[in-house]
Order: C-alpha cells, then structure tokens, then sequence
C-alpha cells in the first residue's frame, strides 16, 4: 500500500495530503451504499465526519464505531484533508460542493474523491472551481453493490492524478478489494458507466432468455447450473438471477432508475466519441419502459419481473 505523509496546512495545521487509518476524513452520502462504506471506514480507524440531507439516514448512521454524524456539509470538512463523496448523480454532486458550502469548507490541498455514479464531462467542468480553490480531485465509483460496499470487496476504478491516488489509497483500499487507476480526471467514471451499460444489457437478455425456458418448462435452477457451466454465463446469471429474482426478493440495493441513469451516461457517452451503441440504445430504450411500468423505488433486478409482466400481458415475447 502507498500512503504519502500528509503535509501540514500553513494556515492552521489541519493535515492536507495523505490520508491514512488513525486520520479523520468526511463522508457525505448516507444512502444504501454510503452507509456501509461510512462504517467500513470507521471500523478500519479512520475518524469519520458524515452527512446526508436525510435525517433518517443520518439516525441509521449513527452509532457506528469510528462515525460522527454531523448536521451540515460543511461540517464534514472540519480539520480533515479528504473527503468522501457517494451521491446520486453528478446535478447532487455539484449542489453539494458549490451550492451547500462543502468548496468553501474544504482547506486549499485537500482530497476530494467522489465515488458516485456520475457523468464524466459534468466531473470534468467542476474541476474548473475546484482547481480555482486548490482542492484536489479524483473520481473513484465502484461496481460490488451493496453487498460489496458491506463486506469491503468493491471493485473501485479510479480517474485523477496518480500521486493523489496515492493520497488517498488507503481509504480506498478500506472499501474495496481491487483499487485500480484507469486513467485521467473522468476515467473512473466514464468506465463505470460503461459497465453498467453492459451488465444491464445482460440482465435483460438473461432475463429474456430465462422466461423462455421456463415457458418451455425447463427448471430455472436447471438453466443457471448449465448456463454458468457454458458460455452463457455472466454476473447476471451467476449472481443477481439466483440471488435476487428466483428467490422472489428483489433486493439487490441498487435501484432500477439509477441503473437506467448511468446507462444513458454511457449511450451518451458513445455519441459524443462518434461510437453510436446500437445494441446500447435499444437497451436503454426497453430499460425505460420497465422504469415507466414498475415502482417508482423498483430495484434494477426487477427487469426481469417486468420482463415476465410483457410475456403475461402480451400472450407473447416480443
């Protein structure tokens, strides 16, 4: 692990640098993902400052050992020099950092590292502000759901400058299994986009193919143990299709619209580098419509409920 020393603030010898366990650091985002990572920091020593706008989610936050719930965004930025950032979208992120006071908070030097599921160009235009005060900047979002945020096996694919990778590492390593740098400022989350695109394009088809064969009559246990025994196999077939959707729970933590958020990062993305995803535009177009048809809180794994829906309403897949 590479942890640089942190180097003193002129100013008031607030640590600015390296953060490492024993060293306070902020956390705003309390949500499904942020409250497991919040106690996963804790736990490994780091003194954590966390917020969220929700009381509810702060009053489940608290009580962590090594986490202070505190009431403002700004507060978070109190004598640390990094702060942690898992929010909805990239429209959350800047009202967080410009319009609620977080960028005045935060000492000139100091870390920020927004592991949310944001759009790479909007990463991009708020380095301008950030650089103007000084603060640093990296894009870390992470694929392991919620399980992954609670056991400590994310997977987090980090954009920014390598030497503030190395200031931040060993909070990241706190969080995940495999931290690695994928390029520049936006790199992190253009990648994860295009993850996601992906994965949710094989949800669908899997999920497609598993409500022909129970049609036809086969065991849906049946079809995975062969699927993930052949070429077929994906994470959609090995893990959330058994875990979430044959057990009837549905319950993954990571909701349907955020998935269909980050799939639009990604055509969008593709059009802006002249690479139209064809099979990618279509996808996004059948995400919308389940979104359109189930709850509004519905888990990305209810695709394949949807899916099921269409055949019993239609008489027949289309």
């Amino acid at each position: 692990m590479r942890i640089r020393r942190c180097r003193p603030s002129e100013s008031d010898g607030i640590q600015i640098g390296g953060v490492q366990s024993g060293d306070s650091i902020g956390f705003v985002g309390l949500g499904n993902m942020g409250q497991p990572m919040s106690a996963r920091l804790g736990a490994a020593g780091f003194r954590v400052a966390a917020f969220d706008i929700d009381a509810r989610a702060r009053e489940r936050a608290s009580g962590k050992a090594g986490v202070e719930v505190v009431s403002t965004v700004s507060a978070v930025a109190a004598g640390t020099g990094a702060v942690i950032l898992i929010l909805p979208n990239s429209q959350v992120v800047r009202e967080v950092v410009l319009d609620q006071g977080l960028l005045e908070a935060l000492e000139p030097g100091a870390l920020l590292i927004d592991m949310s599921s944001s759009d790479a160009s909007e990463t991009r235009a708020l380095s301008g502000p950030l650089t103007t005060r000084g603060v640093r900047f990296l894009d870390a979002p992470v694929s392991g759901g919620v399980a992954g945020a609670r056991d400590g096996t994310l997977t987090i694919m980090v954009g920014g400058a390598e030497a503030d990778l190395a200031d931040g590492r060993a909070a990241l390593e706190a969080l995940g299994e495999e931290v690695i740098h994928v390029g520049g400022l936006g790199a992190g989350h253009a990648l994860k986009a295009l993850n996601n695109l992906l994965s949710a394009t094989s949800l669908l088809a899997s999920s497609e193919v598993l409500a022909t064969a129970i049609e036809f009559g086969l065991d849906p246990e049946v079809v995975l143990d062969v699927v993930n025994r052949s070429s077929g196999r994906s994470w959609s077939t090995e893990l959330k299709l058994p875990k979430f959707v044959l057990t009837g729970s549905f319950e993954s933590g990571f909701g349907l619209r955020l998935m269909l958020k980050d799939m639009r990062i990604a055509t969008g993305l593709a059009r802006r580098m002249g690479t139209p995803a064809l099979l990618g535009e279509a996808v996004v177009e059948y995400w919308t419509q389940a979104a359109g048809a189930l709850a509004e809180d519905a888990d990305h794994t209810e695709i394949a409920r949807w899916v099921a829906q269409r055949r019993e309403t239609n008489g027949e897949t289309e």
